[in-house]
């Protein structure tokens, strides 16, 4: 009995040492440094945000007064899936702010639905897209504690379209495809964490995005006429490693 009762008066300072012998998780001082570099993998849900004109639901007749399509019913955009691979340089401004460029290439098409009077009429139509994103993001970090801190990063993203993609040039006007303007600006704000490792720093984070102005390319056509304006809106879940 007196020796349990000596284990359970030694378990305090045992356990004090031990915790006083354990060091947080280094990441090579990534965070020490005035600047690292790292990469990324992210996945990647957009979809449009639709402005249709006044008369968007008028059947589409041709320059000859051929009636085209039957009315409209709605225009919508489902949630469509990528992804993305990029690479991070992080500038240090302050203990809790810095300047961050994550240049990504972006595999991620999107689609519009069109529904008519005329069920056999409905189609979907993909912006097939290929897109290189250069955002420029400040990010806020919190006071590290172990091997953990949280943050907040917000900022502005260039697009850029990469290729011409598809040429519809000589189908009818019933083949023809939703073109994008080819440089898409953006905003973006942000939520995410850093866990530190003994070699390097996991970063899991979610972003959204939402476009500027409008991404749509108008042309003469039975899918381009009804819509107004598209704002491209998109959500990333990105791992950054540091």
């Amino acid at each position: 009995m007196n020796k349990l009762y000596l284990l359970v008066l030694l378990l305090p300072f045992c356990s004090n040492c031990l915790l006083a012998q354990s060091v947080p998780a280094w990441a090579y001082g990534a965070d020490q440094r005035d600047q690292s570099f790292g990469f990324s993998f992210s996945y990647v849900s957009s979809y449009y945000k639709i402005s249709k004109n006044a008369n968007w639901r008028k059947p589409f007749v041709d320059n000859d007064g051929n009636k085209l399509t039957d009315s409209l019913r709605s225009i919508g955009s489902p949630n469509s899936q990528g992804f993305a691979v990029g690479f991070l340089s992080r500038f240090r401004l302050t203990e809790h702010l810095e300047a961050r460029i994550t240049p990504s290439l972006v595999f991620a098409d999107r689609d519009l639905d069109y529904t008519y009077d005329t069920p056999s009429q409905n189609v979907s139509k993909a912006v097939q897209a290929t897109m290189f994103d250069i955002p420029l993001l400040l990010k806020l970090k919190s006071d590290r504690i172990g091997d953990f801190r949280g943050y907040l990063l917000g900022g502005v993203k260039y697009s850029q379209a990469i290729g011409k993609g598809k040429s519809d040039e000589g189908n009818s006007l019933l083949d023809k495809q939703i073109k994008n303007i080819s440089g898409i600006t953006s905003y973006e704000a942000g939520i995410g964490c850093d866990i530190y490792f003994e070699y390097f720093k996991l970063s899991p984070e979610i972003k959204l995005s939402n476009s500027f102005g409008n991404v749509l390319v108008h042309e003469n056509q039975p899918f381009a006429n009804p819509i107004n304006k598209l704002s491209l809106h998109t959500f990333m879940f990105s791992l950054y490693f540091e």
